[in-house]
């Protein structure tokens, strides 16, 4: 099991309570992945104060300079790829493919904006007066606090933090606890890669301790969050007051349209792969198919036998295609929706139980 702290202040420390917490792998829970130090409002408190003090110094850090940091980061990444996308894959519950692809994204994000260095900066327009010049310039913002979701661990952290970083903002980062040791290994990467003291932190902990304090803290001067509705709209309201810039990322509920010409196999293989890929657990993820009448019945069937042919399981095991439920009252609420559908009048075509038979039997599968 692995054993991790937070990231403050270019240190890794134990929380100031001494509290920790273990999380389990959603396939196996028998296996206990990693040990966290539990994080509070006193340690978000700490890393606050160790980006601000870090400021000044990465402001005046020039931005290729910076990109260079991004880019040792994306190789050192790049280099660990399959171990990371193995932990992911433990601690998340996608499957192995999954897991590397995100892996090679984050290495990608890095990368491009390390490129992207080169061209910070401002542009120069033109004036309607003759001997004058006006031009723009970009400045950081200061300490920039992210609060990133569990559903990609390390490809939306490193998506939030690569623009944050190379713009000369210092950053406090509060992963989900659900899974946060892929952010606390990109931490590692940054600290490998030269990164100065306390323009990276990472405080893992409770939304309402380490979450409130990020958004309540009047040196934060910019919030970035990914995750539900309601605590999206709770954080907004606290950043509000003292108009504090806020990004919020709240999820959606996704379409897909078929159309009566359609080519029926390939809708339904689309639909299939946009709901069931990564077990559904993406914000963007197909969640209803809005079909013409004509065609309903036959892409139905077709969908139903897309359904059929997922393999279910340990997404560390070959040939699994869909993974288990993050966690167990994820995969409740998902037969829950199942349910509420079947009520309000939905006819349940195939799947929809709990597995729990052989390999399955201690995590949180449903077909």
């Amino acid at each position: 099991m692995k054993q991790y702290k937070n990231f403050i202040d270019g240190q890794w420390v134990p929380a100031e309570s001494g509290d920790t917490f273990i999380n389990s792998n959603p396939a196996d829970t028998r296996e206990e992945v990693a040990e966290y130090a539990k994080g509070g409002k006193a340690d978000a408190q700490a890393a606050i104060a160790a980006a601000q003090a870090a400021f000044p110094e990465w402001r005046a850090t020039t931005a290729p300079a910076r990109g260079k940091i991004l880019s040792a980061v994306a190789n050192i990444i790049a280099g660990r790829q399959a171990e990371l996308a193995e932990l992911l894959c433990r601690e998340e519950g996608k499957t192995k493919v999954e897991s590397g692809m995100e892996v090679g994204r984050t290495v990608d994000i890095f990368r491009f904006m390390a490129g992207i260095s080169y061209t910070i900066g401002g542009s120069v327009v033109p004036h309607d007066l003759p001997n004058n010049m006006l031009f723009t310039k970009r400045e950081p913002l200061g300490v920039v606090a992210l609060i990133t979701p569990w559903n990609f661990p390390i490809a939306l952290p490193a998506w939030k933090l690569a623009p944050a970083i190379v713009s000369g903002n210092t950053v406090v980062m509060k992963p989900a606890s659900m899974a946060p040791a892929l952010t606390l290994e990109i931490a590692k990467a940054f600290e490998e890669a030269g990164l100065p003291k306390g323009v990276l932190n990472v405080v893992v902990g409770s939304g309402k301790d380490v979450g409130d304090e990020l958004a309540t803290n009047p040196a934060v001067k910019a919030l970035s969050f990914t995750g539900s509705h309601e605590v999206g709209q709770g954080i907004y309201q606290q950043l509000a007051p003292r108009m504090t810039r806020a990004q919020m990322e709240m999820g959606g509920k996704n379409p897909t349209i078929v159309l009566a010409d359609a080519d029926l196999d390939y809708a339904a293989k689309i639909v299939a792969m946009a709901g069931f890929m990564m077990t559904g657990q993406v914000c963007t993820a197909t969640s209803r198919a809005i079909v013409d009448e004509k065609v309903a019945d036959e892409f139905t069937e077709k969908l139903v036998a897309e359904a059929k042919a997922r393999n279910v399981g340990n997404g560390m095991q070959e040939g699994v295609t869909m993974g288990p439920a993050v966690c167990a009252s994820e995969l409740e609420g998902n037969l829950d929706y199942i349910k509420i559908a079947q009520e309000e009048g939905a006819e349940l075509c195939w799947g929809g139980d709990r597995l729990g038979e052989g390999d399955l039997e201690h995590g949180h599968f449903m077909s």
